[in-house]
C-alpha cells in the first residue's frame, strides 16, 4: 500500500513534466520521491502532496472491494488500514502530506479545514480526523507562511480527500486499525 501512495506522488511529479526519481523505502519511517521543487507553485507542491493520499484512496477502495466481493476479511483489515494511514498522513504538520498541503491555503481556508475535520470527526466517530483537526488548528493558530495567493482548488481537493477516507472508514468493518 505504501507503494501505490509513494507512486500517486511519482506519477503526479512525472504527469508534469518535472524531473523525480524512484520511491525510496526506509524500513520502519516510511518513504519518500526525491524530486526538484525550486520555482514550482506553493499550489503545483500542494496538489503533489495530495496525490499520494489520493492513490491510498484508490488503492483502499480496490481491496474494499475485493472484500465485498469475496467476503474475506482479510481485504477489509487491508482497506482500513491503508485508509487510516493515509488519513494519518493529512495532519497538517512538519513533513506529512498534509503539513505540505496546507502551505497552499489562507487562513480562512485553514480554519474551514479544521471545522470539516471536527465534523468529519462528530459525524463518524473516527478519532483520527480529530488529529487532523488539532494539526488543523495549529495552523489555524500559528499562520506563519501564509500564501501570497491562496488555493480554493488545493481546499476542496484535500476536503475531497479526508471525505472520501470518512468514507472509507465508515464503511468498513472495525474500528480505528483494527476488526469487529
Amino acid at each position: 500500500m505504501r507503494f501505490i501512495h509513494e507512486m500517486g506522488h511519482f506519477v503526479d511529479i512525472k504527469r508534469r513534466g518535472l524531473p523525480a526519481e524512484m520511491p525510496v523505502f526506509l524500513p520502519g519511517l516510511g518513504a519518500y520521491v526525491r524530486w526538484n521543487a525550486l520555482g514550482v507553485s506553493l499550489e503545483t507542491r500542494a496538489a503533489i502532496s495530495l496525490a499520494g493520499p489520493l492513490a491510498g484512496v484508490l488503492a483502499s477502495s480496490a481491496c474494499a472491494i475485493v472484500w465485498w466481493r469475496t467476503g474475506d476479511a482479510l481485504w477489509a483489515g487491508l482497506a482500513r488500514a491503508s485508509a487510516a494511514l493515509n488519513l494519518l498522513n493529512l495532519i497538517p504538520v512538519w513533513v506529512l502530506d498534509g503539513g505540505q498541503a496546507v502551505q497552499a491555503l489562507s487562513k480562512l481556508e485553514r480554519a474551514a479545514l479544521l471545522t470539516i475535520c471536527l465534523a468529519l470527526w462528530l459525524v463518524l466517530s473516527e478519532g483520527m480526523f480529530f488529529l487532523v483537526a488539532i494539526g488543523a488548528a495549529y495552523q489555524v493558530l500559528a499562520a506563519r507562511n501564509l500564501p501570497a495567493h491562496p488555493s480554493r482548488a488545493i481546499t476542496m481537493y484535500f476536503v475531497a480527500i479526508l471525505g472520501a477516507l470518512g468514507v472509507m472508514l465508515r464503511l468498513l468493518p472495525g474500528h480505528g486499525f483494527g476488526l469487529n
